[in-house]
């Protein structure tokens, strides 16, 4: 049995002990209060969604990728993540020409496409054969090639982007609707230029009604159509409603009966998106996709009105990196010369 003075001393000591604790902690709070708080300032840089944004880049026509590129990364500060598609033999080319120029600060990731999927799914067309190329169809095959994002936006290369991509991604979709789109008779400005270059807006200019299967499908050719060059897409939607496979259907009822072709409206990918999304799908606001500026050399909108707009699309025959073509000077400002010197411009005095 210890001694009264010794339970005292002892009493004393843990006493002593507790006290130097306490002052420990409150001396060492200020630090890890500093460092919790650094961790704080961190963690939504760590945890900032990124915005997943699906571009192909096609031999002969790398430099619209590059450009569409450059103008998203120099309008945003958002956490945009590219995924360039392209197939095996140009993912070199396009990895190169990221890495040694100014778009080696961008966060990207390359996606090789087999165009082995679209076997006996494409009906040769000689009329517009650049329609047929396998990266048309890669927006047909997005949660194959994109698999941890719930949302994704798809552009086409011929695009410039002029305002923050954040609001496009921030597109609502309505419930049940796997992606969203512009309608073609959305924008009484741009009303003018489709009647002045015979661009068709209608699903008329888009499917053959003199084949059964298309009048079956109850849909109106007065229709609005709509352009799936600028695509918000919900992929889980996407997949729960198998979005790929009913396009594929279509691919390949149309390889069999000639249900559409690229001499109707100009382009094979948009017909099957047509009739799969026919009145399925939500709207973009339509200052993010202002289209027609590669449908003549001549028709030309106002410069204000391009100034306003948010996403340019030159979509037809027209192309700002060929010649001739309307408009060149908002595209080459975000162009960025080819490292290797492989891709250049036509111009008329090159």
């Amino acid at each position: 049995i210890l001694p009264f003075a010794s339970v005292n001393q002892i009493l004393l000591l843990l006493l002593v002990l507790t006290v130097c604790a306490i002052l420990y902690n409150k001396v060492h709070q200020v630090p890890s209060a500093l460092k919790s708080e650094a961790v704080d300032l961190e963690s939504p840089e760590e945890t900032e969604e990124e915005i997943p944004v699906v571009i192909c880049a096609a031999a002969g026509r790398m430099g619209a990728a590059v450009a569409a590129i450059s103008s998203i990364y120099s309008n945003t500060e958002a956490n945009v993540v590219f995924y360039i598609v392209g197939l095996k033999t140009t993912i070199p080319h396009i990895r190169k020409w990221i890495e040694k120029s100014k778009l080696k600060e961008i966060k990207f990731k390359v996606v090789e496409f087999n165009p082995m999927v679209l076997k006996g799914k494409i009906r040769q067309d000689a009329s517009r054969p650049e329609l047929l190329q396998p990266l048309n169809f890669v927006r047909f095959y997005l949660p194959l090639l994109i698999q941890k994002h719930e949302k994704v936006i798809y552009l086409d290369d011929d695009i410039i982007v002029q305002g923050d991509i954040q609001e496009l991604y921030d597109t609502k979709l309505a419930p049940g609707h796997a992606a969203a789109f512009s309608d073609d008779c959305d924008l009484p400005s741009t009303h003018e230029m489709v009647r002045s270059v015979g661009m068709q807006n209608t699903y008329m200019g888009f499917l053959d009604y003199r084949k059964q299967a298309i009048r079956d499908l109850g849909i109106s050719p007065s229709t609005c159509s709509f352009n799936p060059g600028v695509i918000v897409a919900n992929m889980t939607e996407w997949k729960h409603q198998r979005i790929t496979k009913q396009l594929e259907k279509w691919m390949q009822r149309n390889v069999e009966e000639n249900l559409y072709s690229s001499t109707l409206g100009g382009g094979v990918a948009t017909s099957p998106m047509l009739i799969v999304f026919h009145g399925k799908y939500s709207t973009i606001n339509p200052m993010w996709h202002i289209r027609h500026l590669g449908w003549s050399p001549d028709t030309r909108y106002s410069e204000h009105f391009l100034q306003e707009a948010k996403l340019l699309h030159w979509n037809g025959r027209y192309k700002p990196w060929d010649y001739p073509s309307v408009h060149t000077d908002l595209w080459e400002n975000w162009f960025i010369p080819d490292p290797s010197g492989k891709f250049k411009l036509t111009r008329p005095d090159s």
